[in-house]
Order: structure tokens, then sequence, then C-alpha cells
């Protein structure tokens, strides 16, 4: 049984699909004004990890993963660089698109835009003002706050706190200083649609709720998201949903923790900001992965050049153990196979299901060692498939390990001047020349040559294997 932590309630509690064998999932996405950052990935991966995982265990699942392409942000961007909001949009969904192609991100089942639901948003606020939850105030349309009794359960804030907390209002338009606006008026140069209460565009809180209504219908299984959306982008939704359509909502609340970088927190204002493509300059995609599936999700992680080296060191180890090997067609219940399910059972522990990976890579080394071939086969099989599942280990071994990077302690010209495959193979039979000629200091000083350069040597009964450090 798959256990998972509830934001809501702050324990782990069974999945209990609405559908049997349909779990129906929405995940807030992107914001589309500039390029993702390495807490964008995070959640990327993470909310794709479970997606896999459930797919894995024999689930259809719908996952929705929204765009906001209209918002404060984006308007003021795309006024700053003197560029229609359509253009600025759509280059920045294509980068996203691209950076999710190169952390193995799947496509949600689908992917809908903020701009394509303002009709079913009008829609919803005036259900909201007819109920007596929202009401109208100089072209806005603002939700009131103090209507719903469940407000704060998910935060766990309680009214009275956050309104002693709260600065004194400009806006005297608003009932409650913690009333938040649904539909904003427009102002003069910004896009703005048609409604009852003027021309104008809706807030960031009910594009969520009407497009995952929409397509997930009123009650579902998951949402998620980071934890910066718990309070107040979650705590909203859940105030407009089930106000205007009488409903649960939603069954399970998940969120991944945040990013750290060097243990200070992620931000512009302290310079320790990236996005994911200047990550990428220095690293394979993949190691990225690998690094945020080192921590449970749920926890904070630490962004650094050391625990990036240990993903990669990590992550070579796999491979190298998968180097030379033939999987064999699927794979049994194993042992292995069995601790792998109980740690992604167990609130999708990636932790402890990278420690079953690499135990099984240990086994797969003993077994080559041995000339085992079944077990190679059977063991190669196991580890490549339990990758697959947390989308690791998808490219051919050789072609990892000899291909070339710029490491993250190199310089531009060390980086130049790592030799190339064909240099080391020349290098690698003047070595072997040199061995059969019984010369072994020039035999060394050829491996000690390669490894100043960045190369490893391997020799082993099929010959010498190499590989880029």
């Amino acid at each position: 049984m798959i256990e998972i932590f509830n934001s809501m309630t702050g324990r782990k509690e069974p999945l209990r699909e609405l559908e049997p064998g349909h779990v129906r999932m929405y995940v807030c996405g992107m914001t589309v004004y500039d390029f993702c950052h390495i807490g964008h990935a995070r959640s990327l991966v993470a909310f794709d990890v479970v997606r896999r995982y459930l797919r894995h265990r024999g689930y259809r699942v719908t996952h929705v993963r929204n765009i906001t392409d209209i918002d404060d942000k984006i308007i003021a961007r795309a006024a700053e660089n003197g560029e229609p909001i359509e253009s600025l949009t759509g280059r920045f969904i294509d980068a996203m698109h691209e950076d999710c192609v190169s952390l193995g991100v799947e496509s949600p089942e689908h992917e809908p835009r903020a701009t394509a639901y303002v009709p079913g948003m009008i829609e919803m606020i005036q259900t909201l003002v007819d109920k007596g939850f929202a009401y109208a105030a100089d072209g806005d349309v603002l939700y009131a706050v103090g209507k719903f009794a469940g407000y704060g359960r998910l935060s766990g804030k309680k009214l009275a706190d956050l309104r002693a907390g709260a600065r004194v209002e400009i806006d005297a338009g608003k009932r409650d200083p913690l009333d938040f606006v649904l539909w904003k008026a427009a102002k003069p140069g910004e896009p703005a649609w048609e409604s009852p209460w003027g021309r104008g565009r809706p807030g960031w809180h009910i594009e969520c709720s009407v497009m995952s209504v929409a397509l997930l219908g009123a009650h579902f299984d998951i949402h998620g998201g980071g934890m910066d959306l718990k309070f107040p982008h979650h705590e909203n939704e859940i105030a407009q949903t089930c106000a205007a359509c009488d409903s649960s909502f939603v069954n399970l609340w998940m969120h991944n923790g945040f990013v750290n970088v060097d243990a200070e927190k992620m931000s512009k204002s302290l310079g320790n900001f990236f996005t994911v493509r200047e990550v990428l300059a220095r690293l394979r995609p993949e190691v990225l992965r690998m690094f945020v599936l080192g921590s449970h999700y749920r926890g904070p992680i630490n962004y650094s050049d050391d625990n990036l080296r240990q993903a990669d060191a990590s992550l070579e180890r796999l491979y190298v153990a998968l180097r030379g090997t033939v999987a064999a067609g699927g794979f049994i219940e194993s042992e292995a196979i069995q601790r792998f399910k109980a740690a992604m059972d167990d609130d999708f522990n990636t932790p402890e299901a990278l420690a079953v990976l690499q135990a099984l890579a240990r086994d797969l080394n003993i077994a080559k060692a041995a000339g085992d071939t079944g077990s190679v086969s059977r063991l190669a099989a196991e580890l490549r498939g339990l990758g697959e599942v947390l989308g690791i280990l998808a490219q051919d071994p050789e072609v990892w390990l000899k291909t070339r990077v710029r490491g993250l302690d190199e310089s531009d010209a060390e980086a130049k001047a790592r030799p190339s495959a064909q240099e080391i193979e020349d290098l690698i039979a003047r070595r072997t020349a040199a061995r059969k000629a019984r010369d072994f200091a020039a035999s060394d000083q050829i491996r000690d040559q390669l490894l100043e350069r960045g190369v490893l040597l391997e020799d082993g009964p099929a010959g010498t294997l190499w590989r880029y450090r």
C-alpha cells in the first residue's frame, strides 16, 4: 500500500483514489516570465517521480501541470523588455519545455494555460459573489476570507493571528485586510477581458482553482507544489474551490521542500540564485536529477558543489556497473525489488530507493568479476528497470562514460585540454604495445599522462577500458 504524507493532516495516509486504479493529480506549474531555476527543477523532478512510480505500480495517472501566462510579473517583464506578452511567455514556455527534456521530466497529460480558461474564472467568481463569499469593489472582486469557516486549515494559520500581523491596508475597498483579489480592474495598457465587473483580468489564485476543476473535477486525489505555495496560494485555492463547488476539493496535499544554496535559502537578493541552464553548463542533466533524488522530496535540499560531486559519483558508479552488460528481458520480484517498492511506497522515499540501486550495482560488479553471466544479466535488468522508474540510467553506459563534460572545478583551459576519444585510443594502443614489450615505465607514464588529463583506465579480461573522470 502506498502511503503519502498529507500536508493537510500532518501525517502519512494511504493512497485511496476516488476512482479505483486512476489517480488524478494537479501540480502548480511555472509563471513564465524567466528561465526555470533549481527550485523549479526540484518540484518538476519530484512530481515526475511520483507520476512515474504510480504508473509503475499499475495506476492510470492523469497529471495536470498548469502554466501561468498572465500575471503581474509577466506584465512587468514584458514592459521592461518592450515586447508583447505573448512573445515573452511563448519564449519562456519553450525554454521550460527544453529544461524538462534535459531533466528527463515527462510531459503531463494536460498543460493548461491560464489565458485559455478566463471564461471559467469569470463564472467561478460570479458563483462566489452569488453565494456571498466574494464582493465587488471599484472594479475589483475580492474574496471575503472571514466567510470561509475552514480558512487556515492547510497552513495551520489562524485568522486572528494573520490579522494581528497584517499591515494597514491602503486599499480602502477591502472589508478585511486578509481578503484577496479574484478579479483585477484593468489598468491602461494591460491585457484585459470583459466581465460583469468591467474589463479586467483574473487574480493568480483563481486560475489554479478553475483549471484543476475543469480538467480533474471538483474533487480529486492529489494536489502538489512547492512548500512556498502552501500559504497563501493553496490556502486560497481551497477557500475558493470548496465554497464555489461545495466539494472537498483535494484528498491529499503534497509539498516539496525548499532549496538552500550552501546552507542559505536561495534568493536573488543574496546572489545565490541559479537557473537550470546555468547549472547544466557545468554538469550533465542527469546529475542534477540524481542530486534532487538524493534527498526526500519533503525535506530541504542543499545545493552545493560538494553535493553535486557526490551525485555525479553515485551516478557514475551505477553506469560503471552496467558497462558491458546485457540486461535480461523483464525481471522477477526479487528481494531488491521488494526493498525498492517498500521505500517508494513509504511516501516516495527516493534516498532509500537509490540505496537499493547502489546495492544492486555492488552485486552486479561482484557477478561480473566472478563471470556469472546469468546473475549479471538478471541484476543488470533489475538495475536498469528500477533506474527507469526514477528517470535515470537511460543512456548507454559507454556513451555516458565517454562523453566529455566540463567538471565543476575545471577551467575552460583544463576542459579543452581533455584528449579526444581518438587520441585516447591511440595512447591506449601505445600503452598496450609497451606492456607487451614489458616496458612498464612507458606504460605507467601513459596511464599517468591520461589521468592528469582527466581520463581513467581500467584493465580487465576484455582489454583496457577508459572513461572521463
